[in-house]
């Protein structure tokens, strides 16, 4: 059987995982899992345990062992310290056919911007849900949705309902927008307002897609929510300055915010380098005194 499926002993601790539940991943009871299933749920829980910044930990817990699971877990923590030249070696070096490798190491390389290797890797997959839910995220980097809404169409054929498909087809959506976004809003909602899926990371989706929606009351709301279960979840704190400066409201202490939570956060980073590119050329048109 399949440990990911329904019925399978894997599918709640996988499932908190992929809705933003890292703390009860890493508290869930793996006792009574049979054995050839407790090194997934492992896995699982030291990803948990990155998300949550504790990378250093997740390294020192998986020195010198020599699954190319926990191998690959090493990468992605390495990866996450800003150890990128030291992750990406080891990625290279380990079975590109294993299916827990090709997920972190697919992750690994992209977030080394190394996107077509990360996209080969992931590409050898069989069935690998969490692989094409990255392959999807990839293309929509890109600029791709015509490829990341090929991706998840395929998935969905063979997939049908699964929690992945859904949050992937719903990323997708959000790009195609129309009637897209309703349906994605549809499936965030559910899952940020349930007490037992509902995380920051939900909330935030919920959020975005309520902008989408043009609904500003109702994205508050919801980045409120998030913000009070994580005061310094960064996507959270971006958000709500994208909300500011959509509703035309003062922008500076949010964005200190987001600046003391994630200073290099791709928003900061991206309006740092519009912000110059304006500046430069802002010097072209500088007015000219003439000499007298």
């Amino acid at each position: 059987m399949d440990p990911y499926s329904a019925e399978g002993e894997l599918i709640n601790i996988h499932n908190h995982f992929h809705q933003g539940q890292y703390q009860e991943v890493i508290d869930f009871d793996t006792s009574s899992l049979s054995p050839e299933n407790a090194l997934a749920a492992r896995v699982l829980q030291l990803r948990a345990r990155a998300a949550l910044g504790q990378a250093e930990d997740v390294l020192a817990d998986v020195q010198g062992e020599t699954e190319p699971e926990l191998q690959a877990v090493a990468a992605l923590a390495n990866q996450a310290l800003g150890n990128s030249d030291e992750a990406v070696t080891t990625v290279e070096s380990l079975d590109q056919d294993n299916a827990t490798v090709q997920v972190l190491g697919g992750a690994v390389l992209q977030a080394a911007g190394k996107s077509e290797a990360a996209l080969a890797l992931l590409s050898k997959h069989q069935g690998n849900l969490e692989a094409v839910a990255l392959i999807v995220q990839i293309h929509l980097q890109q600029n791709r949705t015509d490829l990341a809404l090929k991706e998840v169409t395929a998935a969905r054929r063979w997939a049908q309902d699964s929690l992945l498909v859904n949050l992937a087809e719903s990323w997708v959506g959000l790009r195609l927008g129309g009637e897209k976004y309703q349906q994605a809003f549809y499936v965030f909602e559910e899952l940020a307002q349930a007490p037992a899926t509902s995380s920051v990371r939900s909330l935030v989706s919920q959020a975005v897609a309520e902008l989408h929606l043009g609904r500003t009351e109702e994205a508050q709301a919801a980045l409120e929510q998030a913000m009070k279960k994580e005061p310094a979840f960064a996507e959270a704190i971006a958000n709500m300055l994208v909300l500011n400066v959509i509703t035309g409201r003062d922008t500076k202490e949010i964005t200190s915010a987001l600046e003391k939570a994630k200073p290099q956060h791709p928003f900061l980073t991206d309006l740092a380098e519009k912000s110059e590119l304006f500046d430069k050329a802002a010097t072209k048109y500088k007015a000219k005194v003439a000499a007298a």
